[in-house]
Order: C-alpha cells, then sequence, then structure tokens
C-alpha cells in the first residue's frame, strides 16, 4: 500500500522549494514566489517568515510589481549564514578557505607545516582550522565562537591521496605516506564534520562550478604531483575500486624515471611540475620567464614536456572521446599556443581526424582544490540538507 504524504512532509518540500528558487533567482518577491511555484500566498508568506527568522533569508529592498499598489518586499538569502571549510594538506603547508552559500571564498589562509602522520599534527592543524573559523566575520550581527561553529557545514580535506568512496580512508598515499590514515584523527578535534577529498576530485568539482556547462570532461591536474578526475553526467566517476583516472600511474616510457609508485616512467615522471622543475632551484615565474625565450634550457624542457602531455592526452582521448580540461597550478601558465601545440602533436597521432576543438585551459587554476573541498558541504546542504535547519 502507497503511503500518503504527511503534512510535515508537503511543509519541508516547500521549504525546500521556496529557498532554492529565492537562491536561483538572487532576489524575488512573496508574488514571484507563488506565482511561479504554483503556491498559495499564505503558504509562501509562511515559509519566509520561518526561513527569516532563522536567518537563511532577509528582505532586501523593494521590487517593482506588477500589481497596483505599493511595490513588493524583495527577499534574499544570507550568503554566509551557512560556510564550507576547505583545507588542502600538501608536504609542507596547510592552506585554508572558507566558501559561502554562493560558492564565493571569502577568506584564505595558508600555513607553513611539515606533514607527519602523528597526533601532534593533528592537533595543529585542527587548531589552524578553529582559529581560522573564530576570525571569520559574518555579514550579520557578531556572535560568539562557539556559535560561529553553527554556521559551518562542515570541512573538506583534501589530499593528495586515494579516497575510500565514504571520505573516511586514504587507501593510497604515497606522497603524504598517509596510506590508511583516518578520518577520525581530524574530527574528533574538530567541533563540527569533516571528510576527506581526493585533491584532483576537489579540483574538478571546483571547475564544474566555475564553469556549469561541464557536463562530460576529462580533468587534467598539472600540479607538483599529476592527477586526473573523470567528470561524466556532472559527476566524478570514482570507479570500482576507487582508483578511476589515476592516469598519473599509467606507464607510458617504461625505462624512463622511476616514479614514487615503483614504476618507471610512470605520467608522473613526465608531467608533474616536479618532474618539469627537477634537477633546478627555480620558481614556476623564474621558468616559464625563460621557457618562452627561444632556445633556453627551459624551452627545450617545454617542449620535451607538451610533447610527453600529447601522448598521454591523444592516448585517454582515444578511450574516453570528451573535453579535456587542463588544471592545477601549472594552467595559470598556460598560453593558446601551448594548446594548439598539443595538437598539432595529436595530429601526428591519432589515426581519425585531428579535432581542435576539446583541449581547454582551467577557468579555475588557483585555490581551485581548496575551494572545491569546501563546496562538497555547500552542495550537500543546498541539495538534502536545507530541511535540517527546522
Amino acid at each position: 500500500m502507497k503511503k500518503s504524504i504527511t503534512p510535515n512532509q508537503i511543509r519541508q518540500n516547500n521549504i525546500h522549494l521556496i529557498y532554492q528558487y529565492i537562491y536561483q533567482s538572487g532576489t524575488t518577491s512573496q508574488q514571484d514566489i507563488s506565482y511561479t511555484l504554483h503556491l498559495s500566498r499564505p503558504t509562501v508568506a509562511g515559509v519566509l517568515t520561518e526561513l527569516e527568522d532563522i536567518g537563511l533569508i532577509q528582505k532586501s529592498g523593494q521590487l517593482d510589481s506588477d500589481y497596483v499598489g505599493r511595490k513588493a518586499t524583495a527577499y534574499s538569502i544570507v550568503p554566509d549564514h551557512k560556510l564550507s571549510i576547505g583545507v588542502e594538506i600538501i608536504a609542507g603547508q596547510v592552506k585554508i578557505v572558507a566558501v559561502d552559500l554562493y560558492e564565493k571564498y571569502i577568506k584564505r589562509e595558508v600555513y607553513e607545516i611539515t606533514f607527519s602522520n602523528d597526533e601532534e599534527y593533528f592537533k595543529k592543524v585542527c587548531k589552524y582550522i578553529t582559529d581560522f573559523v573564530d576570525r571569520i566575520e559574518y555579514s550579520f550581527s557578531p556572535i560568539s565562537n562557539n556559535e560561529k561553529y553553527k554556521h559551518i557545514l562542515g570541512a573538506g580535506i583534501a589530499l593528495q591521496a586515494l579516497i575510500s568512496p565514504d571520505g573516511s580512508t586514504a587507501t593510497y598515499g604515497k606522497i603524504l605516506d598517509c596510506t590508511g590514515l583516518k578520518i577520525d584523527n581530524f574530527s574528533k578535534h574538530l567541533p563540527f564534520p569533516c571528510t576527506f577529498i581526493h585533491d584532483s576530485t576537489a579540483a574538478a568539482v571546483s571547475e564544474m562550478c566555475m564553469s556549469p556547462e561541464i557536463n562530460d570532461a576529462f580533468y587534467l591536474l598539472l600540479s607538483y604531483h599529476l592527477g586526473a578526475a573523470m567528470i561524466f553526467n556532472k559527476h566524478i566517476l570514482s570507479g570500482k575500486h576507487g582508483h578511476n583516472s589515476a592516469i598519473e600511474h599509467v606507464v607510458f616510457k617504461p625505462n624512463k624515471k622511476k616514479c614514487y609508485c615503483g614504476n618507471k616512467g610512470c605520467a608522473e615522471t613526465l608531467c608533474s611540475i616536479s618532474s618539469l622543475l627537477e634537477e633546478s632551484n627555480e620558481s614556476l615565474d623564474e621558468f616559464f620567464k625563460n621557457a618562452r625565450i627561444p632556445g633556453t634550457e627551459q624551452s627545450l624542457k617545454w617542449k620535451q614536456y607538451l610533447s610527453d602531455l600529447s601522448i598521454i592526452i591523444n592516448s585517454i582521448h582515444l578511450i574516453y572521446d570528451t573535453d579535456f580540461i587542463l588544471g592545477g597550478y601549472l594552467a595559470a601558465y598556460l598560453e593558446q599556443e601551448d594548446v594548439d601545440i598539443l595538437y598539432d602533436h595529436i595530429a601526428n597521432m591519432t589515426p581519425f581526424e585531428a579535432y581542435r576543438d576539446y583541449i581547454y585551459i582551467s577557468k579555475m587554476p588557483k585555490h581551485g582544490i581548496t575551494i572545491g573541498a569546501a563546496l562538497i558541504y555547500i552542495k550537500d546542504f543546498l541539495d538534502n540538507k536545507i530541511k535540517d535547519e527546522f
């Protein structure tokens, strides 16, 4: 027998619909909500009062109305009523951002600390996070630090490691030597939820936020270590065993340099920033300043890098015929000329027509990992958790 919908379920559904409509509209009126969502004016008025009472929305002036009489009251969401924290942990740093409900980062800090898989390190990182939250300034009335924590949806912690589907465990973490690391090491020191996320996944999530038109794509994280994420139907595919898109460990040149995984000639040894700057004390800025000068050692290394990258892209493209996004720290230095060179190399390798319409430079080259780590809690709140506020 089919269960009937309860009045409370109807109420929660109305709350979700109205909040989402205000969120998408930016500003709107009671009349517009009632007309668009086919809800009665008293129902809409009641929900607006509830949402305003708990601080999720606010009155924002007045709007011109199609109705005769006074202008309609405008409503908008309070973007910082709920925030999410993004954390990126790498070997020598911890990066933290706060992101509001409109997926805009409002605060960022970087801490110099060497990773160590021990309790002292976990406590220090969590202290960085809570102190960071304590320093956030909200748009509404001043609140105590303990009250601030109630406005934090959670902290997404990005690692250079494969992560279990439930976000609880680093299942393969050779870079940081953190295989087996549990989220409990952090959650027991934090007053709000937290979860692990693969750094490549986080970067791809932020890219989808920046470019909502993305439906299917292969995201290449060109950072100090190589990574990737496969986007299908606006979702990240992690695979049956959690190592989907681990392109960094596909062997392309078996007799070349040894990878941290133990094999030789992995993509990691060819197209990570670490491999590009190997045996050099240069920064990326210094490298590219010289790489753009023909005949320099850096220009020759960059030429070889693009050749190797083209092999990787072509190999994947033959299996997954989709758009490619070149992201990570290296993306900020890429130029259209580099993309054209990749196309030229691929044209000499592919047995098919040499299309030149599927390689793009990331729109989110900076802070993508930390922002993406935060966005998982924002998305969950907007999709599923609004009703939990009541």
